[in-house]
């Protein structure tokens, strides 16, 4: 309890709703609204409060949905529990700012994961700089900026004497250190968080290839408290589709952080994200982009159709790929990816790795990122050893 508010047993008894939103494709917006209806549809009296991504990119529009009472963008959203617990002052107030006038990022604390959850998400860094010609995201998430060492080594410590895993995240989680007058990077914080907490185990969330350096992959590698498990997106595989997105690498530059990860953690679990149909992606494009992704040693993919995405670079340029290609191709490559996971699953068939249990009943995730079904009963945020 916190102000006098309590968390509600169903969202049918909720005084207050909060939906915290996604605005990174057409179908995520499609989803919010349709959520937002759901929510008003099955409790009408409750007040909804919108925030995040949708709601700082198109405040107005949030705005006039049905029971929607506030809209606080992600510029504001430190003050969403004063709203809730103020008085009526704020009816029908719409906070969204400039994103990019944020510098700082606080760590918010964790107070409970929730009943459905047995591996906290701990955000030390947000925001982006990169300006990838598909994305909207440092529109609405702002400059790079991170929670500082101290406060992330604090929360951590905390966080470890309740459970047994938790998973840094963040936008651009590589970038964490880079700032003027800043001498630490991410591997450094990796090392303080081993030395300084008892943490059981830490998992990194996603980062981008060009952050992947030697001392990073070194430091998950020879760490046995780090998952093994490395998720670094792609985009395409095409030389000429990264050039169009503006991404900042090349596939020799990818295959090449790829494989210096596989050499060193054999059994790590190795994730990329992909996209299909972005504007100028021809068939031979695409095939290229297809073999060079068959050739990488990866484990398993997140297949993303592209989606045109207002203010972005690659809502002007020529070459749009009709949507049913755009999901032919995204078909293609789930087919792939769900290939390369079963290969490496059977691979490793008969071995032993460490795993936390989840809250699905009988069921575990081991270090490599696999998720086991047990053959008893164990509760929810314990370490135990599996045989797959």
């Amino acid at each position: 309890m916190s102000r006098g508010l309590r968390v509600a047993g169903t969202r049918e008894e909720a005084d207050f709703v909060v939906l915290n939103t996604c605005t990174v494709t057409a179908s995520a917006d499609y989803d919010v609204r349709q959520a937002i209806r759901r929510v008003h549809r099955e409790n009408p009296e409750a007040r909804i409060l919108v925030t995040g991504c949708y709601a700082q990119r198109a405040p107005q529009e949030v705005a006039t949905l049905p029971g929607v009472e506030w809209v606080v963008g992600n510029s504001h959203k430190h003050h969403i529990i004063d709203l809730l617990s103020a008085t009526e002052a704020y009816h029908g107030r719409v906070m969204v700012g400039d994103i990019f006038a944020q510098k700082s990022l606080p760590l918010f604390p964790i107070l409970d994961a929730g009943a459905d959850r047995a591996r906290p998400n701990l955000k030390i860094q947000d925001g982006c700089h990169n300006r990838c010609a598909f994305c909207v995201i440092p529109f609405v998430r702002g400059g790079n900026r991170y929670t500082p060492a101290d406060e992330v080594v604090n929360q951590v410590r905390g966080l470890a004497t309740r459970y047994r895993e938790v998973v840094l995240t963040g936008i651009n989680l590589g970038r964490w250190g880079r700032a003027p007058g800043s001498e630490m990077r991410f591997p450094d914080l990796l090392r303080r968080l081993l030395g300084e907490t008892p943490v059981d185990r830490l998992r990194i969330s996603s980062v981008e290839p060009m952050d992947l350096s030697d001392d990073l992959l070194g430091v998950i590698a020879g760490a046995a408290r780090i998952a093994q498990h490395v998720h670094a997106p792609l985009q395409s595989g095409s030389d000429a589709v990264l050039r169009m997105m503006h991404r900042k690498y090349r596939p020799r530059h990818y295959a090449d952080r790829i494989q210096k990860a596989r050499t060193l953690m054999p059994d790590a679990a190795i994730g990329a994200d992909v996209m299909t149909g972005f504007p100028g992606e021809t068939d031979a494009l695409f095939e290229e982009s297809r073999q060079f992704i068959d050739a990488m040693p990866l484990t398993y993919l997140h297949v993303f159709t592209y989606s045109e995405r207002p203010g972005t670079k690659a809502v002007d340029l020529p070459g749009a790929v009709p949507v049913e290609v755009r999901r032919e191709r995204n078909r293609i490559l789930r087919e792939l990816g769900d290939a390369k996971s079963r290969a490496f699953r059977a691979r490793l068939g008969g071995r032993s790795f460490s795993a936390v249990t989840l809250e699905q009943p009988r069921t575990a995730l081991t270090t490599n990122f696999l998720h086991v079904h047990l053959g008893y009963d164990v509760q929810p945020n314990k370490l135990i050893e599996v045989v797959v």
